[in-house]
């Protein structure tokens, strides 16, 4: 494992990824970094904690860190990762495509964490290559109380046919769930999203920075899709989550919030399916 001494700055993760980007070529069965990175004595910064609750709709002034909060505590671990060298896939345009998260603890606010990030595999996937990353939450003792696996998609041409050009929906069996809300999206969620989160990726900021990767306009970030939802749905502190982004949600936009127990989405107002959810 390579320990850190402080967390990775941003700006240079995003910079040094898009520049390898071009010159990455992925592929389900290249070589990728296997040395978890990790980082001890962490803490929750108040402020920011607080802006990101505002944002994802969580209540704020909790004693618990929101589910989904860890994740971005260990994106800046994960951006050092993806945005490397030794990384096979371009950060550029990188498609988030599914979480599962498992909070054995409460997680407190003022408590010290340490966390660790690695690469589990990639994987084919009929659009492109797939990667899997892990990101670990330890408490006193080293005691592991949350953890996730997020994936992540780099469209391309495969063998099946596809060219990657687009994500649509598949087709999902069920009625829809029942609906408790609807959100209407502005412009700027992904804008937002980006500033309490750091993902700057540029799919979710602008049209005009979305289109080069194949998306008419700005798409919302998919962990603040499922922040949102899990806010709306009442989770508990301890709890286990999957949740899968079926099709991006388009900025702006008008969505739909359905949910019964064990299970919530998110579907367009043509009943497109985006976000599907399930709580145990």
């Amino acid at each position: 494992m390579t320990v850190l001494t402080h967390t990775p700055a941003l700006a240079p993760a995003f910079a040094r990824g898009a520049v390898l980007s071009p010159f990455k070529r992925p592929r389900p069965e290249a070589e990728f970094p296997r040395t978890p990175l990790v980082l001890p004595g962490l803490r929750v910064d108040l402020s920011r904690l607080a802006a990101y609750e505002r944002v994802c709709g969580v209540a704020t002034g909790e004693d618990a860190l929101p589910l989904t909060y860890p994740h971005v505590l260990g994106f800046p671990l994960a951006m050092r990762l993806m945005s490397g060298r030794d990384f096979p896939l371009p950060l550029l345009g990188l498609v988030h495509t599914s979480i599962e998260i498992t909070a054995r603890e409460r997680l407190a606010v003022h408590d010290s964490y340490e966390i660790a990030v690695y690469v589990q595999g990639l994987a084919p996937h009929r659009r492109g290559t797939q990667a899997t990353l892990v990101t670990e939450l330890r408490g006193s003792g080293g005691k592991a109380v949350w953890e996730s696996r997020s994936t992540y998609l780099a469209r391309h041409r495969t063998q099946e046919g596809g060219d990657g050009t687009s994500v649509r929906e598949e087709r999902v069996p069920g009625v829809p769930l029942p609906v408790v809300a609807e959100w209407r999206l502005g412009g700027d969620v992904g804008r937002r999203y980006a500033a309490v989160s750091g993902d700057r990726n540029p799919i979710h900021l602008h049209p005009l920075t979305a289109r080069p990767f194949g998306f008419p306009r700005a798409i919302a970030h998919g962990m603040w899709t499922v922040a949102r939802c899990l806010a709306a749905y009442g989770a508990p502190a301890v709890a286990h989550v999957t949740a899968e982004f079926r099709a991006p949600v388009g900025l702006p936009g008008v969505v739909r919030y359905g949910s019964e127990p064990g299970r919530f989405e998110l579907r367009g107002e043509t009943g497109r399916l985006h976000v599907l959810g399930r709580v145990s």
